[in-house]
């Protein structure tokens, strides 16, 4: 009996106690269960989770993998201009059972030397590959390269080509502007081309630049075309503007040094195997070229004679039938060479050093890592901390306007909720206004303990003392690049 009573005893008390709690949590949180709050919840929810998603997605892909949403990819493949691409100099690769390889060295030096004596040699490498990237002729100002891109079709045996400018970077040496010239920057369309048809077997067609005019707005190219079966048939020669960005065909002096052999010497050269030779800008008036004929009737070529023509084309001009004559040509473009290899001790002491500086490079890479991380996770925070003040301040004017629904109706309704809201904001301004009053008496008191304990110690003042940190932090850093 006892016991029973005892039972039912405690569980009129369990009982009363649920009633009011019940009832409490109803009068704290009255609007707990409405439709409307709990969509609210629902929506910053969802938005705290959004936060989240972008916090770990963004600290995964600090090194880029495969796990990335379809706008992820999409901003990745959107199209980058290749001249803001950063170029490297390209360096040989160490094989892992080889501790000495020669490293080539380079220098720069005249490209057209002597002149007219630049050819393209396109070897079995362009059978293979069907492409090659023949040398390349650097600006006198090296700003740019040109280069010429020869092609074989298999179906034909035919060659053609294509001549493109790449840009060089600034604040650099002339000579790691050259090494840095990478095809993936250069300007997608060319600036001369040859016929790319191939209805004649074997036949082929290749761009030269011959030079530079003085001044680097002007560069002269050949064209040779012939067969691989029987030889060159002949040479044209172009010069390209670069100020107008136009192409001129210099076929006039072609024109005059037959007709001056017909008319005057009584030879035909149509019926004959000849062809002319360009050697470059004449040194004396920069906007003529010089070019040299030879015709091949027997053992021994016929020197045809010097001759020149202007830039466009124009005003062809016999300067000399001496075979022996040699015309005062500029020479203004660049190109690099190899110039011997890296001596053994050099090649050991950088590969010492490289691993020293790697080690530091990774050690480095893991505090940047972990600040990037951090930086990261701070935002997230902080993003969160907003959300949680803004879903606050939602529901608090939710149960504002609860309570007016009650009392008022219609545009009193609006006009009272409006002047909550005023009231509410201005409320906030000040709240927010005495906050950052507050930090800045903090950060007073801070500035001034700073002070003190600067005038204690006898220290100028902290600039001074910051500077002293810092240089010793570089020192520091430097012996433990050198020493670790």
């Amino acid at each position: 009996m006892c016991f029973k009573f005892c039972k039912s005893y405690i569980s009129v008390f369990f009982v009363l106690g649920l009633i009011v709690s019940i009832s409490g949590y109803v009068c704290a949180k009255p609007f707990a269960k409405d439709t409307r709050t709990k969509e609210l919840k629902y929506k910053y929810g969802v938005l705290k989770q959004d936060e989240r998603d972008k916090m770990e997605g963004k600290i995964l892909n600090l090194k880029p993998s495969g796990y990335m949403t379809v706008d992820e990819y999409e901003k990745m493949s959107e199209y980058k201009d290749k001249s803001t691409l950063e170029a490297i100099i390209p360096k040989i690769e160490t094989p892992s059972d080889f501790k000495y390889i020669p490293k080539p060295l380079y220098r720069i030096v005249k490209y057209n030397d002597p002149p007219g004596g630049v050819e393209l040699s396109l070897g079995k490498k362009l059978y293979s590959y069907r492409q090659i990237n023949a040398q390349g002729i650097v600006s006198p100002d090296f700003s740019m390269l040109v280069y010429p891109a020869v092609y074989y079709y298999t179906d034909s045996a035919s060659v053609a080509s294509d001549l493109f400018v790449i840009p060089l970077e600034d604040g650099d040496t002339n000579l790691n502007k050259i090494l840095k010239a990478n095809v993936a920057r250069r300007n997608p369309v060319p600036i001369l081309s040859t016929d790319k048809a191939i209805d004649n077997y074997a036949s082929f067609r290749s761009l030269t630049p011959v030079d530079f005019s003085q001044d680097g707005t002007k560069l002269l190219v050949k064209e040779k075309i012939g067969s691989s079966e029987d030889g060159i048939w002949e040479t044209l020669v172009y010069v390209y503007d670069f100020q107008t960005k136009t192409d001129y065909d210099l076929k006039e002096v072609r024109d005059a040094i037959i007709y001056f052999w017909k008319e005057y010497m009584e030879l035909n050269l149509e019926d004959n195997r000849w062809d002319i030779y360009p050697l470059g800008f004449d040194k004396n008036n920069p906007d003529r070229i010089i070019v040299q004929g030879f015709a091949f009737t027997g053992v021994v070529p016929v020197f045809l004679g010097t001759w020149s023509v202007d830039s466009k084309g124009n005003q062809s001009r016999l300067v000399s039938f001496n075979k022996n004559y040699v015309p005062q040509v500029s020479i203004n473009g660049y190109k690099i060479i190899q110039d011997g290899v890296e001596e053994y001790q050099t090649v050991v002491k950088q590969e010492e050093f490289l691993k020293k500086e790697t080690k530091y490079l990774q050690k480095e890479a893991k505090k940047e890592q972990k600040e990037l991380i951090k930086n990261i996770q701070d935002e997230y925070k902080y993003t969160i901390k907003g959300l949680n003040d803004d879903y606050k301040d939602d529901y608090r004017d939710l149960k504002k306007l609860r309570s007016l629904s009650g009392s008022t109706e219609g545009n009193e309704l609006q006009e009272a909720y409006e002047k909550y809201l005023i009231d509410q904001l201005n409320k906030d301004i000040d709240k927010a206004t005495k906050k950052i009053d507050n930090k800045k008496k903090q950060l007073d008191k801070i500035d001034e303990k700073l002070d003190k304990l600067y005038t204690d110690s006898g220290a100028t003042s902290k600039q001074s003392d910051d500077s002293v940190e810092s240089g010793d932090e570089n020192e520091n850093s430097e012996n433990e690049l050198t020493q670790d």
